[in-house]
C-alpha cells in the first residue's frame, strides 16, 4: 500500500499582463489565507510562483490564484511543474532583483493618477563621448525596470551634442496609462478626517544623489529609494476606491507635497514628527549638512491621503507589498489653518511647514 501524500509543491511561470497589475499581492493574499506556503516574485518572462500545501488545498488555491485574478491581469501562459517540497511555513513576495545601475522609467505621474501604466517612449540626450560601455548598462537597467514595472518601452529618440554642452546623458520619458472607472484621484478632494500616509522612510533618494554629486562618503551609505509605484497603487485601490489623493514627494519632498495639496483643497494638514519614517543614515547626513529631511527629494516613495474608515485597510494593503513594508500614517487633514502644515514635534511643540523660497539641492527629479 503507498501511502498518500501530504505535501506538494509546483513551480508557476505565469506569462503575460501580469506584472503591474497586483497579481503577486493577489497570490500573497490567497495563498495566507488558505496556509500555502511558498514565494512569488517578478520574472522578465512573467511571474514566477512556488506554492506548497497539502495535495488537495494546493489544487485549490492554483484554481483560484487564476480565477479570482485581479480586473487587468491578462493570462497568456501557464507553465506548471511538480518540484520537490522543501517543508516552508509561509509565503511572501520577493521583491525583484536589482541592476548594478536601478533606474524606473515609469513616469510616477501615471500611477499618481491612479492608472495602470501600459506604455513609455524615452528620449536620449547623449553628450559626445559618452562611453559605449555606460550606454549599454543604462539601456539595459531601463529594459529590466520596465520589465519589472509592467510596462512597454515602444518609441524614443536620440539625439547627440557637442563634448561638455550635455552633462554626458539626459533622458525624458513619456508614458500613457489607463485609469479603472470610479477611480478619482485629485488633490482638491483631500478632506478634513482623512488620513495621510506615506509608503516608506523619506529623503533616500536626495540624500544618495548628493553624497554621489559631491563625493561625500557617509559612515552608513544611503541607496536612492528609486521604485516604480504602479503595483503598488494597485493594491491600494484594490483596498479602496476612495483613496482621495496620491503624490509623489519628489522634488521639494515631503513638505511641498503636503503643501501642494492644503493648497489646493483649502485644508490644512497636521503632522506627528514622530510617526514621519526617516533613517538613521539619512537623519545624519541631513544634520551634517543642514537639511530638512521633509524638503529632501524621494523617487520611490508615495503620499495618499485617505477616508479615515479605509485608512486601515490601505495601510496594511500597503505593508503586505515590498514596495509598502514601511509605510506609515503620519498625520491628518484638517479644517484649521487652511493652506498650512503644521508639525507637532517630538517635545509637543508646533511648526509651520513652510514652502522654500529656493531649493535645498540642486535639481534632481
Amino acid at each position: 500500500m503507498v501511502a498518500a501524500r501530504t505535501r506538494d509543491r509546483v513551480r508557476l511561470l505565469i506569462g503575460g499582463l501580469v506584472q503591474g497589475v497586483g497579481f503577486r499581492p493577489h497570490a500573497y493574499r490567497l495563498a495566507e489565507s488558505m496556509e500555502v506556503a511558498g514565494w512569488v516574485a517578478n520574472d522578465p518572462r512573467g511571474v514566477l510562483i512556488e506554492a506548497e500545501g497539502a495535495p488537495r488545498r494546493l489544487e485549490r488555491f492554483l484554481d483560484r490564484l487564476v480565477r479570482e485574478r485581479p480586473a487587468h491581469c491578462e493570462i497568456q501562459t501557464l507553465e506548471r511543474e511538480r518540484i520537490a517540497p522543501v517543508g516552508e511555513t509561509r509565503f511572501e513576495i520577493r521583491a525583484s532583483e536589482a541592476g548594478a545601475d536601478p533606474i524606473a522609467p515609469l513616469p510616477p505621474d501615471l500611477a499618481m493618477c491612479g492608472a495602470r501604466p501600459l506604455y513609455l517612449s524615452a528620449a536620449l540626450i547623449i553628450e559626445e563621448g559618452l562611453p559605449v560601455d555606460r550606454l549599454s548598462q543604462i539601456a539595459r537597467s531601463m529594459r529590466d525596470a520596465a520589465d519589472d514595472a509592467g510596462v512597454s518601452l515602444v518609441t524614443g529618440d536620440t539625439k547627440v551634442v557637442d563634448r561638455g554642452k550635455g552633462d554626458q546623458l539626459f533622458i525624458t520619458t513619456s508614458g500613457v496609462g489607463l485609469i479603472q472607472a470610479g477611480v478619482i484621484i485629485d488633490p482638491r478632494r483631500a478632506a478634513p478626517g482623512d488620513r495621510i500616509l506615506v509608503s516608506g522612510p523619506i529623503g533616500r533618494h536626495g540624500i544618495a544623489v548628493l553624497s554621489v554629486r559631491e563625493g561625500l562618503a557617509f559612515e552608513s551609505p544611503v541607496e536612492s529609494d528609486t521604485a516604480p509605484l504602479a503595483e503598488l497603487v494597485g493594491v491600494m485601490l484594490a483596498a479602496s476606491r476612495e483613496i482621495h489623493v496620491l503624490r509623489d514627494p519628489t522634488r521639494g519632498g515631503l513638505a511641498t507635497a503636503l503643501n501642494e495639496i492644503a493648497g489646493a483643497s483649502g485644508t490644512g494638514m497636521a503632522l506627528s514628527e514622530p510617526h514621519i519614517p526617516v533613517d538613521e543614515a539619512v537623519r545624519g547626513a541631513c544634520e551634517l549638512l543642514g537639511l530638512d529631511p521633509l524638503y529632501v527629494a524621494n523617487e520611490g516613495r508615495l503620499l495618499a491621503v485617505v477616508p479615515p474608515e479605509a485608512a486601515e485597510a490601505v495601510l496594511a494593503a500597503m505593508r503586505a507589498h515590498p514596495s509598502g513594508r514601511e509605510a506609515a500614517m503620519i498625520g491628518e487633514v484638517v479644517a484649521d489653518h487652511p493652506g498650512l502644515v503644521v508639525m507637532r514635534s517630538r517635545i509637543g511643540g508646533e511648526r509651520v511647514i513652510d514652502l522654500l523660497s529656493g531649493e535645498q539641492l540642486p535639481r534632481i527629479c
